[in-house]
């Protein structure tokens, strides 16, 4: 118990001391839902990540992202609400 008190007590610290400009800015610019983004929302969740980024005519560094890390059934849902609320932009922007 004393040493996993120890480690969060570490990660914590490491965490409060870090200056916020190390970490990358979030530039994402939510839009509107559409008839548009609720069909792009449905296809990244049933077919496939990205092809609603794609068809919401997104950046193709943030459609290969989507396509490749939304093969993971978590990230599948973020992939479809990314397409369904129409976020332009993201963490990339931002150079992580």
């Amino acid at each position: 118990m004393k040493k996993a008190l120890a480690i969060a007590l570490v990660i914590f610290s490491t965490v409060a001391l870090t200056p916020a400009t190390s970490y990358a800015a979030n530039t994402a610019v939510q839009g509107k839902i559409t008839g548009k983004t609720v069909v792009s929302g449905l296809t990244s969740l049933l077919l496939w990540p990205g092809i609603g980024q794609y068809l919401n005519d997104n950046e193709t560094k943030k459609n290969w992202t989507h396509a490749l890390i939304g093969i993971l059934p978590p990230f599948r849902f973020w992939s479809g609400w990314d397409a369904l609320v129409d976020r332009q932009g993201g963490r990339w922007d931002g150079k992580i």
